[in-house]
């Protein structure tokens, strides 16, 4: 049987550069999924990721879902 508490869970990572400028060419929030262990990580997971609305790498913050 699983448990109910895996140590690794999915989160989605979500452009931080995309969420503050509504006003662009392209209008859209670049998001990801990844995995991330919950013991070696505790806290919120923020990665520089390539945003294809931006154009550019910006940092990308896990949301809650």
């Amino acid at each position: 049987m699983a448990k109910s508490k895996d140590v690794r869970v999915t989160v989605t990572l979500e452009c931080t550069n995309c969420a503050q400028n509504r006003n662009k060419r392209f209008p859209g929030v670049s998001r990801y999924t990844t995995k991330k262990n919950r013991r070696n990580t505790p806290n919120r997971l923020e990665l520089k990721k390539f945003c294809p609305h931006c154009g550019i790498h910006t940092l990308h913050k896990e949301i809650k879902k």
